[in-house]
């Protein structure tokens, strides 16, 4: 436990200013975060960070988290399809030792990790208020998730990828969830009208706890306990990201539809 807060406090100690200063700083921390989130993922998968598709996949990871600010000479869907290209070309060149199970997995993985980190950056651009709200959205959920599955917790919500997870606890998770948006809307107002943030507040904790899950999924499958060791009693950055993930993304969709 004194690890754990002890990691915790330095990793605030930086993340923190970086976030409230934003700019050049911030899309590096970035751009850091999703390098480190690729390699934990590539490490699970056993694909050495020193290949082939693995250095191809980076730089198309880097390519997709470009800001939307920046022009580029082409569609970022075309250089999706263009990576398809080359990963599926270079299964074929290495005769099947690189398989097409392994490129379905590194094309799920720069997609899954650009679209929560490439959000993460946008929704930033458009305002810190934006950033803490969902900050806090997601550590109400895991907060109230935790004390009320321990209290009240006996159905389980999905035991084969997480066992410690209940229904009642999935259900305190929103609630509370919904409480602290409430105050935090009290004390911040967003330029989003009060009922609407509600509703979005109810899906995005449903979000996270998806996020986190689909993170435990890869886990489970993979046998790993943490993504990495790079918070000592956190895991990885993965560990610490996987609601989030989810949540910026459902959030650019949200302002979309709403």
């Amino acid at each position: 436990m004194r690890q754990r807060i002890i990691t915790a406090i330095i990793a605030l100690l930086i993340f923190v200013p970086i976030l409230v200063y934003g700019n050049i700083p911030f899309v590096v921390l970035t751009y850091a975060m999703a390098t480190i989130a690729l390699y934990e993922l590539l490490r699970m998968r056993q694909i050495s960070f020193q290949s082939y598709p693995a250095i191809t996949a980076l730089i198309f990871l880097w390519i997709l988290l470009i800001p939307s600010s920046v022009s580029l000479p082409m569609e970022k869907t075309e250089f999706v399809m263009l990576f398809v290209i080359i990963i599926l070309f270079y299964t074929v060149l290495s005769k099947n030792k690189f398989t097409f199970d392994q490129s379905g997995f590194i094309l799920i993985t720069i997609i899954y990790i650009s679209m929560g980190f490439f959000f993460f950056m946008e929704t930033r651009f458009e305002g810190l208020s934006f950033v803490l709200y969902l900050l806090f959205i997601v550590w109400s959920t895991d907060t109230g998730a935790y004390f009320v599955g321990r209290s009240l917790g006996k159905n389980k919500l999905w035991p084969e990828i997480s066992p410690n997870k209940t229904i009642e606890g999935a259900i305190g998770g929103i609630l509370f969830a919904c409480v602290v948006g409430h105050f935090f809307y009290l004390f911040h107002p967003l330029p989003i009208p009060k009922l609407q943030l509600i509703i979005m507040t109810v899906i995005l904790s449903i979000s996270g706890q998806i996020g986190d899950l689909v993170a435990s999924a890869y886990k489970r499958f993979y046998d790993v306990k943490d993504s990495g060791r790079l918070l000592p009693g956190h895991g990885g950055i993965l560990d610490r990201m996987d609601s989030l993930l989810f949540v910026f993304p459902v959030f650019h969709l949200l302002m979309i539809l709403f």
